[in-house]
């Protein structure tokens, strides 16, 4: 039977990559599988979360697949891109917000842009 993986970004520095996914996801490097060019990262209990791959490709600024990390209120959103900012997130200066959005849009220290999104204010219009 075929089933969903995980999601895999592709990154240019799998130390520097992994250690900022661990830090925002308080995530761990599983060492079963992981090699020169390839990190697993897992959860507490081990359940694969997140896969980096080293890559050479440019990063996409508007990329059709990204990953949304989820809080619960727009006080948690704004306490979560201040932490994510001060772990190597940036700012990639997206312009294309909705009049009132309920996600903020940073990048990842490879460029790869993702969003914290507000549940409590989801979805944007």
């Amino acid at each position: 039977m075929l089933r969903l993986g995980f999601p895999v970004l592709g990154v240019t520095d799998l130390d520097r990559a992994a250690a900022f996914w661990r830090a925002a996801l308080d995530l761990q490097v599983s060492d079963e599988w992981s090699s020169a060019t390839w990190r697993t990262l897992v959860t507490a209990d081990g359940g694969r979360a997140l896969g980096l791959m080293r890559s050479d490709s440019p990063v996409e600024a508007r990329p059709r697949l990204h990953l949304d990390l989820t809080v619960d209120t727009t006080a948690e959103q704004a306490r979560e891109v201040d932490r994510l900012l001060g772990i190597g997130a940036t700012d990639p200066g997206w312009t294309d917000y909705p009049a009132e959005p309920d996600f903020v849009v940073l990048a990842d220290p490879d460029g790869n842009v993702f969003c914290v999104v507000d549940l409590s204010r989801a979805p944007s219009s």
